[in-house]
């Protein structure tokens, strides 16, 4: 028995018993091994290096500009063809099956392409000037899915696919998401049964107690590395196995499960990377990059959004210095996946227990300020929650009292958040809104009554193209700073996700963060003023004489005989490298 075949069956007997686990990991190496028979290139192909510094990925909805007479998937590729170029070097496609609710996450068939986006052809076709990235949604499936709807026909074989659930399974301890019920009664053949529905109704979860859906999974990942994904976000993933009297939550054998098919795509794909969804609070994330070897490459930095929400809302950089201090990757083969907007909203759990109830509240309140919405979740004794903020992130970082702030004013505070993102150590996840300079669309949340369509517009092309022709408009502003950015960071080897990171403490109005190259020849000083006043620096020690140059503006600045000396204007950015 190979290296392989012990790790597989090491992890089988963990999540499914000793006298089952000989059975599951001959089936996994069967179809394992008949995957790199039909794929030997995959296998071969190791890369030195999974991302660095050029890496960027776009965060998009396959349908989001549409034009007439063109499918969506085909006028997207051309668009950000002509738009982003190689500012980005990934484009992550959020659900892009046919499904049935939630705006895809709740998918009907994982092995087809939504015919209202295109098809596969046209996902090769994207993926000819962009590494790909695919969202795998394997935690729940469509209530209107074969699966489900064989399950409801009394079908021996989907039996097993779904939790049910009997009135002796303790649920007092389960953590929710939603204010919705966990459970949902549905009619079959031998009468009424409770199946575990954790976000809604129709999104009904698997039930990986089954050895039948971890394979079914494994063949959806398959087929989505087969299709070019190099990047496999696996959305909620953490509540993929349930326990009596727990909460449901990061039980043991979902971690396990995760790094079964780490090993499994390591051996067939090893430049794929695994990207785990968990919003929850910051040390419970940060569990899925395991040892740093065996589970998640990357892990969504949930934190991040709220945290720099906060400062420049407070004009304090305070928390979020403190928090940084505290990033560390595991290992070299890990690194976080940053990111501030999504097609969800702001998460509020990731920052209890690192901001203060007090202060939480008051995001909140600043957002329905700003029109925006506030979504709950219903805890253990019933009480509910503040779970996250819907909201646009530009009209999130605005002031209510000054609603009628200049464009470039408000586009610079916009894109001093963002600079903090591109200078962390990780790969930033960019949101298709955020680059494009778009702000909330209230008229979307009326038509749908769901709090996130506010930051889901589908915009028509010839519309989106001129407004970012039109000099002086905020998605102008926004789109030619954020690419300025996109730019330095591509082009300097500080910025590599494994690079060194020191986290400074010039001002408390600073956002300040050294960062150096892996081989430590590259260093750039990266300084965000998160406040409305301009902050006086002195004697910043950066190098030890000579010319600086800020990489953002081009400006050169000289040493004085005690260090820098310097003015940071309101929400300036500076990424200052020595000569």
């Amino acid at each position: 028995m190979d290296n392989l075949e012990r790790v597989l069956l090491d992890h089988c007997a963990f999540i499914y018993g000793e006298s089952q686990a000989e059975h599951v990991r001959q089936r996994i190496l069967d179809r394992l091994e008949k995957f790199r028979a039909a794929h030997p290139q995959l296998a071969a192909t190791s890369p030195k290096s999974r991302v660095d510094e050029t890496d960027a990925i776009l965060i998009t909805y396959g349908d989001m500009v549409q034009t007439t007479g063109q499918n969506p998937l085909q006028t997207l590729a051309s668009f950000f063809k002509k738009t982003v170029g190689e500012a980005i070097s990934t484009i992550h496609i959020l659900p892009f099956c046919p499904y049935s609710s939630d705006d895809g996450f709740s998918v009907i068939d994982y092995h087809q392409i939504n015919p209202d986006l295109g098809e596969w052809n046209d996902i090769t076709a994207l993926g000819q000037n962009f590494r790909l990235m695919f969202d795998a949604v394997v935690n729940h499936i469509s209530a209107q899915s074969d699966w489900f709807q064989g399950f409801l026909a009394g079908k021996p074989q989907y039996q097993d696919y779904f939790y049910t659930v009997t009135d002796n399974f303790d649920t007092s301890n389960v953590f929710r998401p939603r204010t919705l019920p966990l459970l949902t009664e549905f009619e079959t053949p031998i009468g009424k049964k409770k199946v575990w529905t954790t976000f809604s109704a129709d999104q009904i979860d698997l039930n990986y107690e089954s050895p039948d859906i971890l394979l079914e999974v494994i063949a959806v990942l398959l087929k989505y590395v087969a299709e070019g994904a190099e990047f496999i976000r696996l959305d909620a993933i953490a509540f993929i196995w349930k326990e009596s009297g727990t909460r449901c939550l990061h039980q043991p054998e979902c971690h396990r499960i995760i790094q079964l098919l780490r090993t499994a795509l390591d051996w067939v794909a090893p430049q794929v990377s695994i990207i785990t969804e968990t919003n929850v609070p910051h040390d419970e994330n940060i569990s899925y990059f395991g040892d740093g070897y065996n589970e998640a490459q990357m892990v969504y930095n949930f934190t991040l959004p709220p945290l720099t929400l906060n400062a420049i809302h407070t004009g304090n950089a305070e928390t979020i210095s403190a928090w940084a201090k505290t990033l560390d990757n595991p290992s070299n083969q890990t690194t976080f996946f940053n990111f501030l907007a999504s097609h969800d909203g702001v998460g509020l759990m990731p920052v209890r227990g690192i901001l203060p109830e007090t202060e939480i509240a008051k995001m909140a309140q600043r957002t329905e300020a700003l029109g925006g919405f506030v979504s709950y979740k219903n805890n253990p004794d019933g009480s509910q929650m503040a779970y996250e903020m819907n909201i646009n992130y530009l009209d999130a970082l605005s002031d209510p009292a000054n609603p009628e702030e200049s464009h470039p004013f408000k586009a610079q505070r916009f894109l001093c958040s963002q600079a903090i993102m591109l200078a962390l150590r990780g790969v930033p996840g960019i949101y298709f809104h955020s680059l494009f300079g778009s702000q909330n669309w209230n008229e979307g949340v009326e038509i749908t009554g769901r709090n996130r369509t506010i930051n889901r517009e589908k915009l028509d092309l010839d519309r989106l193209e001129n407004e970012l022709a039109e000099t002086g408009s905020i998605r102008q502003l926004v789109f030619s700073g954020y690419l300025r950015m996109l730019a330095v960071r591509q082009g300097n080897s500080a910025f590599h996700p494994n690079g060194g990171q020191k986290v400074l403490d010039p001002h408390p109005a600073i956002f300040a963060i050294l960062r150096t190259s892996p081989d430590g020849q590259n260093r750039v000083l990266c300084l965000h003023n998160v406040s409305s006043t301009s902050v006086e620096i002195t004697d910043l020690q950066f190098a030890a004489d000579g010319e600086i140059t800020d990489l953002i503006s081009g400006e050169r600045l000289e040493f004085g005989d005690s260090g820098l000396n310097i003015e940071v204007a309101p929400y300036q950015i500076l990424w200052l490298r020595a000569a």
